[in-house]
């Protein structure tokens, strides 16, 4: 189970900060993350599973490359 915790440092917010504390989760607290985000989404919003527009990351991401 996720262990709550409260902080109000500001390195902590940054997104490595973030991405550590997301890979210290166990895979079964990881998934218990993505199945409360996904009821989350579909609580607020239902009808989310009936769009068709999506498209691929690659549409909205350009990669640069230093020369």
């Amino acid at each position: 189970m996720i262990k709550p915790t409260i902080s109000h440092s500001v390195e902590e917010e940054s997104p490595d900060a973030k991405a550590r504390w997301f890979q210290s989760l166990s895979i079964q607290e990881r998934m218990e993350l993505l199945c409360s985000y996904t009821n989350l989404i579909l609580a607020r919003n239902p009808k989310i599973v009936e769009k068709k527009d999506a498209r691929p990351a690659s549409d909205h991401i350009r990669i640069l490359i230093k020369a």
